[in-house]
């Protein structure tokens, strides 16, 4: 009888185990799975950005500085390479740029009235969203893989799983962090 509830208690311990490891695997491919999904949205990003640059170059001669910042800025970002928070940091510098680049757009009526450049601006628009979706599913699903792995007592298989703490998609830079001022009035600026 006490050979039977130790076998019991072994098949049970043993199937436990099975399923905390396989758990820890199935949460762990899906951080990088959600993380290879953001790399195909930054990739989006990446490649609009020369076709807007190319569009308003002409018509922005006097703002070199402004399209050469967002180039620069995607070159960084394209040569990625880093972690979560290098990645982050660079897209952040990237999406300031960028935010500059359609300020100044503002002030070029031809170019607010172009539809390539309207049609290049709303997808630039969509990917952001995009990004923004696939950041935050990659920050839930790297929480959970991360709680499961503290957790008493599937922590005790995670060495066996090889699991690791998932770095999340912090927001760095200040100006991304600021919260943007929306007049809704119905005044017309004076001037």
């Amino acid at each position: 009888m006490g050979m039977i509830i130790f076998i019991v208690v072994l098949v049970v311990v043993l199937l436990w185990v099975v399923g905390a490891y396989n758990g820890l695997i199935a949460l762990k491919n899906q951080t990088v799975n959600a993380w290879k999904q953001i790399d195909v949205q930054l990739k989006r990003r990446h490649d609009l950005i020369p076709n807007l640059v190319n569009t308003v170059k002409g018509s922005m001669e006097f703002e070199k500085d402004t399209l050469q910042a967002v180039i620069d800025a995607r070159s960084k970002a394209m040569a990625g390479g880093g972690g979560v928070k290098e990645t982050a940091a660079a897209e952040g510098m990237l999406s300031g740029a960028l935010g500059k680049l359609f300020v100044v757009m503002e002030r070029y009526p031809d170019l607010k009235s172009s539809q390539n450049v309207r049609d290049l601006q709303e997808e630039l628009s969509t990917t952001e969203n995009k990004i923004a979706f696939a950041r935050q599913l990659y920050n839930d699903v790297a929480t959970s893989y991360n709680t499961k792995q503290q957790q008493f007592p599937t922590n005790l298989v995670a060495g066996l799983a090889k699991a690791e703490i998932a770095e999340l998609w912090e927001i760095e830079d200040k100006a991304e962090r600021d919260v943007p001022a929306v007049d809704l009035s119905l005044k017309k600026p004076q001037g």
